[in-house]
């Protein structure tokens, strides 16, 4: 997995998981923000949500247009200062009156202008690492392992931010409302990580920065025929169609899948599903994960010990927790759902390119393409399970705080274990579709066009971004079960576009 892999690339993925690391924390909470601190209902919260999601993703391609031109490494930069600004004036408590809006909305824009100078181009970096031909074969699983180091990140994040917003609670008598801007401070102490990581493991990845030209040189670029390159660029253009209504089910989780946490999930839990809400429980199960790889993979006798080791000293601290929580009643909090996803990633993409692997060595690995094709189906199959369960619940209602703001009712007491195999099968979908979509982007991209298709990509998870506020608007309008269908009917019709394009997709593989 790790093997002949460029060094560059841990660098960068290193870069990368300092920067998502804040801005998921940020955004475990930011739904959840926006109804208590400004008293907006579902719908009005969700469309601010997607509209951040979406100028977040519809950015890179802004951001890949003057990469091309000016160089990726020089954005990459500037993405992270112009981020830190709008880290900055969101972390900054001004209360919910008209000015703490307007101050809020711009904080938004600088984030989504900061991530779009940023998120494409250092993936256009990754991709570039694997023109080497001595790396070319490796593409694939580079990204997996990029999109591991992403959700690593994204793991802590919602623990970070409740853990913050508690201490802030606690220690400084903060109100809930106040104690939300500590989460967002998070994030910008992680970017100044993140920078400090990019600087100083430059030298692995500064071939790959672009912007610069040697006098009398010419940097080679491969010649496609106008054919061939329209060909390209139309494939790419019918993935990007069919991966909206992708990000459109999966980004629920921050709006209609944390409201489903907020009002219809129990509040406690205890034993061993009690465990699965403390993040390092978490990570003792992925480090037994890896080292069970490492035990069957390695090749000397010191290393299986080591692994062997690994897993013994896991599997006694789990012990340990068990037997110092059990009985113990587990508070949990709507936020804390999302570190299952980044968990659910990390965990099993040793796992996902072990099949692979298998079956590549067989000559019978999936195309990018078609695996895009089953991730849709297998999402289809996460809101079938949110649907049947959600058969029989009551619908959403709200009431009048003592501010006179309306606040939503917890009407039920569902088992937590809903949501936490609901994103295990979207986690499933996701390994399918997204490292394999960035993958096949940066490898089939026409040369003079990486930044901007790369940008494309990103263009296309923006629009679905902005469906995702559909989630709010028919939050508490129609039956809990008929929400879930639509995102079923969405993800199935998708995949069967997929596959009738197939042959098509396949041909500029």
């Amino acid at each position: 997995m790790f093997e002949n892999q460029p060094k560059g690339l841990y660098a960068l993925a290193l870069a990368n998981t300092g920067e998502r690391f804040g801005y998921y924390t940020m955004l475990a909470v930011f739904a959840l923000f926006l109804r208590a601190n400004y008293g907006l209902d579902a719908g009005w919260a969700g469309e601010i949500y997607s509209d951040f999601l979406m100028l977040v993703y519809f950015l890179p391609i802004v951001g890949g247009w003057l990469a091309d031109r000016f160089g990726f490494g020089r954005m990459v930069t500037i993405g992270i200062l112009i981020m830190f600004a709008g880290y900055l004036l969101l972390s900054v408590p001004l209360g919910g009156d008209t000015l703490a809006l307007v101050v809020m909305l711009a904080a938004l824009v600088l984030i989504g202008l900061g991530t779009g100078l940023f998120k494409g181009n250092l993936q256009v970096m990754v991709g570039d690492l694997y023109n080497d031909p001595q790396y070319a074969a490796q593409r694939d699983s580079g990204f997996s392992i990029f999109y591991m180091a992403i959700n690593i990140g994204a793991l802590f994040a919602p623990t970070a931010a409740v853990k913050i917003m508690e201490w802030a609670q606690q220690n400084l008598g903060t109100s809930v409302n106040d104690s939300y801007h500590f989460a967002f401070a998070v994030a910008c102490a992680s970017l100044i990580l993140s920078i400090a990581i990019y600087y100083i493991f430059r030298p692995t990845f500064r071939h790959v920065e672009g912007g610069t030209k040697k006098a009398g040189v010419k940097a080679e670029v491969e010649e496609l025929s106008k054919e061939e390159t329209k060909a390209r660029i139309v494939a790419l253009c019918l993935v990007f169609a069919v991966v909206i209504f992708f990000w459109m089910a999966f980004h629920q989780n921050g709006l209609s899948l944390t409201y489903f946490a907020d009002e219809f999930t129990a509040k406690t839990s205890t034993g061993v599903e009690g465990m699965a809400f403390n993040v390092w429980n978490l990570v003792a199960i992925i480090f037994i994960v890896y080292a069970g790889f490492s035990l069957f993979q390695s090749k000397t006798g010191k290393a299986k010990v080591i692994s062997v080791a690994v897993i013994c000293i896991a599997l006694c601290f789990l012990f340990v927790q068990y037997d110092a929580t059990k009985g113990e009643i587990v508070a949990v909090s709507a936020p804390i759902f999302q570190q299952f996803n980044p968990f659910y990633v990390v965990a099993l993409t040793p796992v996902s390119l072990a099949i692979f692997g298998a079956l590549s060595r067989k000559g019978k690995e999936p195309s990018a393409p078609r695996k895009i094709a089953y991730g849709m189906v297998v999402a289809g199959l996460a809101y079938c399970l949110m649907a049947v369960a959600s058969f029989g619940l009551p619908m959403p209602q709200t009431t009048v705080g003592a501010d006179g703001e309306p606040v939503a009712v917890h009407m039920a007491d569902v088992t937590p274990q809903l949501l936490i195999y609901t994103y295990l099968i979207l986690t499933f979908a996701e390994l399918l579709l997204s490292p394999m979509g960035i993958s096949f982007v940066s490898k089939v991209a026409p040369p003079k066009y990486k930044g901007l298709m790369m940008g494309g990509w990103f263009v296309a998870t923006a629009i679905g971004n902005k469906l995702v506020g559909v989630g709010g608007y028919l939050w508490g309008n129609i039956p809990l079960w008929a929400v879930w269908a639509v995102f079923i009917v969405l993800c199935l019709i998708s995949a069967v576009f997929m596959f009738s394009i197939m042959k098509r997709l396949e041909k500029v593989c």
